[in-house]
């Protein structure tokens, strides 16, 4: 067996297209109008009701149990963007969680949560910027030196 997608219910899949290639930058691998998949995994459902034989009352709106979950290397221009795009609905300000990823969480344009944090190798080399030995960012992290080697590694090509 193998995982293929997230099917999302949207409203208006051309807003919602526009919503996740604008602000994400995904791309698209099949458009069939009222349905988009994109090629990380993620599609896209105009008339989710009628496609999983559901009344339409039923297709609910911020369930608040879920979210689709990105990283990004640079989390600062992210915000930059999604400040000037419309609909989207935040959750609060940006939070740091002990493990010292920072993210911000808001509702797409029908309501599912998103959250958007650095990549988790930024992360390590912003640590280790600072002063941190490795131990002390694998100390912090809570991950072993082997992971935090292999996060540096990466998105480096072993060139860390």
């Amino acid at each position: 067996m193998k995982y293929t997608a997230v099917v999302l219910s949207v409203a208006d899949v051309k807003a919602a297209r526009g919503f996740y290639e604008d602000l994400f930058g995904l791309e698209v691998c099949q458009d069939y109008g009222i349905n988009v998949s994109f090629t990380c995994g993620l599609s896209l459902q105009q008339e989710f009701d009628w496609l999983v034989g559901l009344q339409k009352e039923r297709i609910g709106k911020k369930s608040n149990n879920m979210e689709l979950c990105f990283e990004t290397k640079d989390l600062d221009h992210f915000l930059e963007q999604l400040r000037r795009y419309p609909g989207a609905e935040r959750l609060g300000d940006v939070v740091e969680h002990g493990w010292g990823q920072r993210v911000v969480r808001f509702y797409d344009l029908d309501g599912h949560l998103v959250e958007v944090g650095e990549d988790m190798g930024m992360v390590v080399r912003r640590f280790l910027r600072s002063g941190m030995t490795m131990e002390e960012v694998s100390n912090r992290m809570d991950v072993s030196m082997g992971d935090l080697k292999k996060l540096l590694e990466r998105d480096t090509g072993g060139h860390s």
